[in-house]
């Protein structure tokens, strides 16, 4: 049950479950369920109690994980032929991945968060958090085109650990802040430099056309133990450009949480990345940068891998 993934399949947004490559929709196999039971509303049913959309599953919290139990149980006992036919098992390749959250009320990226890429960027620590916003327009799935922009030669990596919210609140204590998160994902903040770096903040740099992969799945917190101890690494083409460690964070999950709580109210389904390890493109000599036909992949120990190809955006100034 713990890893979801919001998809498409012919046509239609799902949500599912996936392992070992095999999707398994919660929604399709909890309304078979309640058939088999007899009851005439199964869809309705489905719908309240496990909803395609993740938002909706998010908010619904503990109910909905308890009617995907449910529905996961009945699917493994189904025979190949009726799960397939009902559409309820799929395979992973035969659909097309969705952001794991389409739709984020908020998105707070934490800015500067490893000692060493704060080193590398000649910054000195900073003895709070620095957060920035992300807007949900810029995300990018798991495959999906990064767009580097006509207006810059600039664009960078950052890969990182994203916390995903369930229960949400306002001034939640760090003792309590980890009840708060339904699970993780992958984040690539791509950032426009000389758009990042022109003013004395990141929105700008950080919110241009197609540059937030994040994916390729939602991992719930019973599927992994400890985000504060994970391997995270970049890979440019064939070459690893990052090698860092969770537990290099300065602000851990449960401060990040009680900061951005303390400000805003955080909502199921909140999205925050939570800073980059060393190794970013602009820090070196000469400075590397994304560029049209490159791969870049994102890795977390546990969580996966996010792949997307880089391209051109095809929209010039002319047009």
């Amino acid at each position: 049950m713990t890893k979801l993934i919001n998809y498409i399949y012919r046509g239609e947004r799902r949500l599912g479950t996936v392992k070992d490559g095999v999707v398994t929709d919660i929604n399709r196999a909890y309304a078979a369920l309640r058939r088999s039971e007899g009851e005439t509303a199964h869809a309705e049913l489905a719908a309240a109690h496990v909803p395609s959309d993740p938002l909706k599953f998010l908010q619904l919290g503990s109910k909905a994980l308890e009617a995907t139990k449910e529905a996961l149980h009945y699917a493994e006992a189904l025979s190949d032929e009726d799960a397939g036919q009902g559409g309820i098992v799929v395979s992973e390749g035969d659909v097309t991945l969705l952001p794991p959250i389409t739709n984020p009320p908020k998105i707070v990226c934490v800015a500067r968060n490893y000692g060493k890429h704060a080193a590398e960027a000649g910054k000195p620590l900073s003895e709070i958090p620095i957060l920035f916003p992300r807007f949900a327009a810029t995300l990018v799935p798991a495959g999906g085109n990064v767009v580097v922009p006509r207006a810059s030669k600039e664009v960078d990596w950052e890969g990182e650990l994203a916390v995903v919210i369930g229960q949400g609140g306002r001034h939640i204590s760090r003792e309590n802040a980890m009840d708060h998160v339904a699970g993780y994902s992958i984040f690539n903040d791509v950032s426009v430099r000389d758009r990042q770096f022109r003013v004395n903040q990141y929105t700008e740099g950080k919110n241009f056309h197609a540059s937030g992969p994040f994916g390729p799945h939602l991992v719930l917190t019973d599927e992994l133990a400890d985000p504060h101890s994970l391997r995270i690494t970049t890979t440019l083409n064939d070459a690893i450009v990052q090698d860092g460690s969770t537990s290099e964070m300065i602000f851990d999950i449960p401060d990040i949480i009680q900061f951005v709580s303390a400000f805003i109210e955080l909502e199921a389904g909140d999205v925050i990345p939570m800073g980059t390890p060393a190794g970013v493109g602009f820090t070196r000599t000469p400075p590397l940068f994304l560029r049209p036909g490159d791969r870049i992949s994102v890795a977390i120990e546990g969580l996966g891998t996010l792949t997307n190809p880089v391209v051109l955006d095809d929209l010039g100034r002319d047009n």
